[in-house]
């Protein structure tokens, strides 16, 4: 009795991590991974792919592993290159960096002005609420902007040089954090009633604006732009004699 022939199997091995950047943006936008099959259904994907509902179910979950096992290496984006667990591409960890960091401008408001503490950690079910944002995602903001202050409040020079340089972010994005950064640190009032109205944005400029003129030169390595120039504040009191003629100044 002849036997049969083995089947041929083709097996493909490789080590390099692969990060798909639709499912990557639905896990760090706190999709479940349910949600996220349900999400990429709709988009096509089954028809797109020519496969079936059971097989993209079992590629996310795959993926949602791999990004929840990244994720603590993420939080200190220059450990990605000394990690050995996981090879990847240079231009994979800048997407995985870039996206994990990136922040809603609405989510962000809701932290002006407060304490990054955990009791307000504890209220982003509120936030979470107001803003129609995931929780997961909140958190996430959350947490990546207490990290961040943490790291370079106490820190000399630029701070917006010192977040792109320690967390690896985009020049825009490392913006946004020192704006964030400064606010805190200078505890700016954001929460007055008069002040509702404005969104992150409209604090985004002005305080690039006062970061820029108001603090004390780059001469000055001693000193951040987290500190205002004391000098110039005191010659500020000058222009408070301008104040008692507002009428006239409108007029």
């Amino acid at each position: 009795m002849m036997n049969a022939p083995s089947p041929e199997v083709d097996v493909f091995i490789s080590n390099y991590t692969i990060v798909d950047p639709d499912v990557y943006h639905l896990w760090v936008n706190g999709y479940s991974a349910s949600e996220a099959v349900s999400i990429l259904k709709q988009y096509g994907i089954l028809e797109e792919m020519g496969t079936t509902l059971d097989l993209v179910a079992s590629d996310i979950l795959d993926h949602y592993r791999t990004y929840s096992l990244l994720e603590k290496i993420i939080h200190y984006p220059t450990k990605l290159d000394q990690q050995l667990a996981f090879q990847i591409e240079p231009q994979t960890k800048h997407i995985l960096v870039e996206k994990y960091y990136e922040i809603d401008d609405i989510v962000i408001r809701e932290f002006l002005g407060k304490k990054l503490s955990s009791k307000h950690r504890k209220d982003l079910d509120e936030v979470s609420e107001k803003t129609s944002i995931a929780i997961k995602s909140c958190r996430r903001q959350f947490d990546n902007v207490k990290r961040v202050f943490k790291a370079v409040e106490e820190l000399q020079g630029s701070v917006i040089q010192n977040i792109s340089s320690i967390f690896l972010l985009s020049e825009d994005l490392a913006k946004k954090y020192g704006v964030i950064v400064f606010i805190a640190c200078m505890r700016f009032e954001t929460s007055k009633r008069k002040l509702q109205m404005l969104t992150f944005p409209d604090f985004y400029e002005p305080t690039l604006c006062i970061m820029s003129k108001w603090t004390y030169p780059k001469s000055s390595p001693e000193f951040g732009d987290t500190d205002l120039d004391r000098e110039f504040l005191l010659e500020l009191r000058e222009v408070r004699v301008l104040l008692d003629k507002e009428k006239d100044h409108k007029q």
